[in-house]
């Protein structure tokens, strides 16, 4: 499957969606800062699972619907920072659904995903990060799961790397940086998270309007293993924070 993930920047970068999916023959499509007042039902042969609601600006994910059916798609809140609760700029940081995939005969879990801003300390991106993993493991178990998206995670990542590893869980970055706005937060913004999938590669793409750079993901299911169980609850991981670490 051909996942692709872009923040759109505040929707500046939506008039780029439907050659980008044709171009790249994407099967999902994850969209962060998307106007989801205005997405359309249908988009390049996609066909739209849902938009959040509760903001101007939010998470929509469009799949294939020869390819897959929805079976199932939930918005989550995840833990705000003083940043949302001040401005709240958004209360549903995941959108996911469950599909069934009509080739293959077996479910996945895709979910667009979008952290914290930069204003937050990475502890609080974890716990986001973990919240969001565990409660995608309750919409099936043993299904594999993919979560992309904008983690605003630029320091530290082989410590959360790490960390998702004993969750069970694989993260993935993509082969060049991803976010290019800042002189000094340069680096790999946006990537995948996984379970029960070969992430086989992730390319970022051309820059468009966006200060992100889209990416896309090629995945495959993990081969004999149609279910699968994940180490722990990655909700219930101790740790000491990069933030306190690097003190």
């Amino acid at each position: 499957m051909r996942v692709i993930s872009y923040n759109l920047r505040k929707h500046a970068a939506a008039h780029e969606l439907e050659e980008l999916v044709d171009l790249r023959e994407a099967d999902v499509l994850c969209l962060q800062e998307a106007d989801t007042a205005h997405m359309p039902q249908q988009l390049a042969g996609l066909t739209l699972a849902r938009a959040t609601a509760q903001n101007r600006l939010g998470l929509a994910l469009y799949y294939r619907a020869n390819m897959f059916q929805l079976e199932d798609v939930v918005t989550l809140s995840l833990k705000k920072s003083l940043h949302d609760i001040l401005l709240k700029p958004a209360h549903e940081r995941v959108l996911a659904a469950r599909l069934r995939d009509i080739d293959a005969g077996r479910d996945v879990v895709i979910a667009s995903f979008h952290a914290a801003p930069l204003t937050a300390l990475n502890s609080l991106r974890r716990h986001q990060i973990r919240t969001a993993l565990s409660e995608l493991q309750k919409m099936g178990d043993g299904i594999p799961v993919l979560m992309v998206g904008d983690y605003n995670y630029p320091v530290f990542k082989e410590r959360l790397s790490e960390r998702v590893r004993r969750a069970g869980y694989d993260l993935t970055l993509s082969d060049s940086r991803t976010y290019t706005r800042y002189r000094f937060f340069k680096g790999h913004y946006d990537f995948a998270t996984s379970v029960g999938l070969d992430i086989d590669k992730v390319t970022t793409l051309p820059q468009g309007a966006s200060d992100h750079l889209p990416i896309l993901v090629t995945a495959t299911y993990k081969r004999g293993h149609h279910e699968f169980r994940v180490a722990g609850d990655p909700s219930q991981d101790q740790e000491t924070t990069d933030e306190q670490a690097a003190g």
